[in-house]
């Protein structure tokens, strides 16, 4: 008698996904597959099989609003979808849009060409993958966070450009992981790489008309999947696999550098955009469960972009866990910086709360223990600006940090220009000291602001000091997209110029921006291109602009090098600092001290603090015991001035004097154009004379 074919086992309501099942029942592919439908009541799975015709199978179980069953035999690499059992396909499968999979691990886009007069459509679908990779020795950095400089890029825009990059490298992740970038990166003294959007995502609907794409990435319809079209022609090649394969093989080699990956994502929305555009994942599995509504059945729109993802839902809040824990846990990643991230907050009400489930969660996950994370602390919603809320374990985006620069060193200069007065070095001086007013509320210290002057978003270093209003005609939009309130300075000329007075002043307003961006404490990030002068010809929303306008360039001209070298000084500067302070520096208040003097030397009092015409402070960096670090001379003034160095002081909190340095020598000037010559020594209460609307920083 012939024993019966094994049966396959009893499926599961998890893991969501398509998940391999090992067994001896067929040497064939199975898969269990479950997804979160409530809306639908039976569910079937469509997929290729390897003759290329295609077949599906009914999910037989439902538990929850979760259809489950295994399906198969499916080959690796096979796509598959989602769609209702009984209702009429919207055309054949594997040409036609179905429902993908929310956990799906690649995404494959179907083009189908519909002549010249109707153009192309796309249709896309999930790829059933598992994916092994050998990291070797590689761990994560676990970079310290008071120790961290991050640096924001765009793996394409980063590297099309770069000569010294290979062609066929050249903007994508194995372009990033090129030994010339990866030098540069640590020449240049950043600990982390802080990626645009890698997740993969589409362009709007309305950009296709106009030429345009979406550059940025923050449209994203597979939260699971890397973004296909940033792999080598080679990988892409290779499929789904073998696109992993580069991605990992990016990562292991930055780690392998020292350096940190974070991920920027977007959980805030999807690609589906507003309730009137086709389903193609998520409207279609469970539209009232997945989106935000109000009374009326209108979507609850937080983000500006068409839909918010309902995260008083607990299988949304379980979803986006989910997708963090896949990105440490299979490709080791670092931290996130999250979009939009009070929409991620909002509970049943559409209220803010720093203890929403999401936030307790993620800070309770022991796989995402040590990661970073980082939040965009504001949305388009009401009461969307909580920068300070968030709660102890994340750090946050301070964009008073960013205004307050802005406006000290570029709208303050060009007012006081004109007979006006600035404002006073108050603001200024709080935020070096890592904004402690705005994040103490919280049980936190400066080590939790993000502090940035420029990001992807807005004007470049450069576009700041070079234009007044934002020139974004080339986006399609008639100027009316980007933010009009830049606290940005043209000193005399919007855009390009050729007059070198006012290109000088234009190089010394961004050295002393990004001068006041690294000494300051926080965790400082810079824009890629920043350090070397990038411009994007005054477009402050580039996000549809794949081309050189957004791209990194790389010139070798002596502006460009002027700028790399200040940048590349002041990381010094700061690691230097750094090294002196005790390993708790800054969390806790009594290991350092920041001291502030006036132009005679003398602590600053009350009135100077709150005087506009007190423009110019000295703040001199002490650590337990008196031991002096450095001393940075602001002045914000049009007048070269005269000042007298410290010569003794009483430590705050201490109660007792320490001891003056013996010598203070020049180590960086925001006037000079390049390094300083000599090795210049005064001593304390010498005076010494600091250029017009400047930084100036002495080692001690």
């Amino acid at each position: 008698m012939t024993n019966p074919a094994p049966l396959p086992p009893a499926s599961r309501e998890f893991p969501l996904g398509l998940h391999a099942v090992k067994g001896d029942w067929g040497s064939d592919t199975h898969a269990n597959a479950a997804v979160w439908a409530p809306a639908v009541t039976s569910m079937d799975v469509h997929w290729r099989r390897t003759d290329g015709s295609w077949t599906s199978e009914t999910l037989v179980g439902l538990d929850g609003g979760v259809h489950h069953g295994v399906v198969g035999p499916l080959a690796p690499g096979a796509p598959y979808a989602f769609w209702p059992t009984g209702q009429d396909l919207p055309g054949p499968a594997g040409k036609a849009q179905l429902l993908l999979d929310p956990y799906a691990r690649a995404i494959e886009t179907v083009r189908t060409d519909a002549g010249t007069d109707e153009g192309s459509s796309r249709s896309y679908y999930s790829v059933f993958l598992e994916h092994a990779f050998d990291w070797g020795a590689s761990e994560r950095p676990r970079t310290p966070w008071r120790d961290t400089v991050i640096y924001e890029a765009h793996v394409k825009g980063l590297t099309k450009l770069h000569p010294d990059v290979p062609e066929e490298l050249r903007g994508t992740y194995a372009g990033l992981a090129h030994p010339a970038m990866v030098g540069y990166l640590r020449d240049l003294g950043v600990t982390a790489v802080q990626l645009l959007p890698i997740h993969f995502h589409i362009d709007e609907p309305h950009l296709e008309p106009l030429g345009l794409s979406n550059y940025w990435g923050y449209n994203t319809l597979g939260f699971f999947a890397a973004h296909t079209d940033y792999a080598t022609d080679a990988a892409r090649a290779g499929g789904p696999s073998a696109v992993l394969d580069e991605f990992k093989g990016m990562v292991r080699t930055l780690h392998e550098a020292g350096l940190e990956v974070l991920l920027d994502v977007v959980y805030n929305h999807t690609a589906e955009g507003d309730q009137h555009r086709p389903a193609l994942c998520w409207r279609g599995l469970g539209d009232l469960d997945y989106y935000r509504h109000d009374s009326a059945g209108r979507y609850v729109d937080t983000t500006g972009c068409g839909n918010s993802l309902d995260f008083s839902q607990p299988r949304v809040v379980e979803f986006a866990l989910d997708s963090l824990r896949y990105w440490v846990e299979e490709f080791q990643i670092d931290g996130f910086r999250f979009d939009l991230a009070v929409t991620l907050s909002r509970d049943e009400h559409n209220a803010f709360t720093p203890r929403h489930p999401f936030l307790v969660a993620v800070g309770a996950s022991r796989t995402l223990r040590g990661t970073k994370l980082i939040a965009e602390p504001w949305d388009i919603g009401p009461d969307g600006w909580q920068t300070g809320r968030f709660p102890v374990g994340w750090a946050d985006w301070n964009d008073r940090f960013r205004d307050t620069v802005r406006d000290f060193w570029l709208h303050d200069v060009a007012a006081i220009g004109r007979g006006d007065t600035g404002s006073s070095p108050a603001r200024l001086a709080g935020c070096l000291a890592g904004s402690t007013e705005t994040f103490a509320s919280s049980g936190r210290n400066p080590l939790a602001s993000v502090n940035l002057v420029t990001a992807h978003d807005g004007f470049t270093l450069a576009d700041l000091t070079s234009y007044e209003r934002k020139h974004n005609e080339a986006n399609g939009e008639g100027n009316r997209d980007g933010h009009n309130d830049n606290h940005s300075y043209n000193h005399g000329a919007e855009g390009r110029t050729e007059d070198e007075a006012i290109l000088a002043r234009r190089e010394r307003s961004a050295r002393n921006i990004m001068a006041s961006l690294l000494i300051s404490l926080g965790v400082p990030m810079l824009t890629a291109g920043d350090e070397l002068g990038r411009t994007q010809s005054g477009n402050n929303n580039a996000y549809c602009q794949d081309n050189e306008l957004a791209w990194v360039h790389w010139p070798d001209d002596a502006a460009s090098r002027r700028m790399l070298d200040a940048t590349r000084t002041l990381l010094s500067i700061r690691r230097d600092f750094l090294a002196g302070q005790p390993p708790t520096f800054p969390s806790r208040g009594d290991q350092s001290t920041l001291l502030w003097f006036n132009t005679a030397g003398l602590p600053m009092t009350a009135q100077e603090w709150n005087d506009p015409r007190t423009r110019t402070v000295q703040l001199l960096l002490a650590s337990t015991g008196g031991r002096i670090n450095g001393l940075v001379v602001i002045n914000g003034s049009l007048e070269d001035t005269r000042i007298h160095l410290p010569s003794a002081w009483t430590a705050q909190g201490e109660g007792t004097e320490g001891d003056p340095p013996r010598w203070f020598s020049p180590t960086f000037d925001s006037a000079a154009p390049g390094p300083i010559p000599g090795t210049r020594r005064l001593h304390a209460g010498d005076s010494d004379t600091v250029a017009a609307d400047s930084v100036r920083i002495y080692r001690c």
